[in-house]
């Protein structure tokens, strides 16, 4: 596979407005898509990692949920990942890793969780109920994110 160096956008709604921020990262082409918008806007596209074991895949989702660019959803995730993560089935872990690692934005996970929008059918799973149900029952709960084990 020919890599080349490539500029990767991550598209950020806050407030009605799109803001856009660069990230640099070695990839193909064939990991890049455009951004219905904007042609010229090159997303990477999420591929699962087929060798990875699931203690492996189990700390790096941890971490994602810790490390989300946005404190609301750091908060949600991070304290849904500790308490949910050592339960998922690999299936799980799958959904989740997908619905955390697409080329989406955190704001729209967000206002998935929260009710604000409606869940998009590729999104709607057992993992989305859990978390749905994870931000009705911790309302007020989430002021920090829980200590790492």
């Amino acid at each position: 596979m020919n890599s080349i160096l490539r500029k990767s956008y991550n598209l950020t709604r806050h407030a009605g407005r799109k803001w856009l921020s660069l990230s640099t990262r070695l990839s193909s082409e064939q990991d890049i898509v455009h951004f219905p918008d904007n042609a010229d806007i090159k997303i990477p596209v999420y591929a699962a990692s087929p060798n990875e074991t699931i203690e492996t895949q189990r700390s790096r989702l941890l971490y994602q949920s810790r490390k989300r660019g946005m404190l609301e959803n750091d908060l949600i995730l991070s304290t849904f990942a500790a308490a949910q993560l050592n339960k998922m089935t690999k299936q799980q872990l799958d959904a989740y890793d997908k619905l955390i690692n697409t080329a989406r934005n955190d704001w729209d996970i967000y206002y998935w969780v929260t009710g604000k929008e409606s869940t998009p059918k590729e999104f709607d799973t057992d993992i989305m109920e859990m978390l749905k149900e994870h931000v009705k029952k911790s309302k007020g709960m989430r002021i920090k994110q829980p200590d790492l084990p």
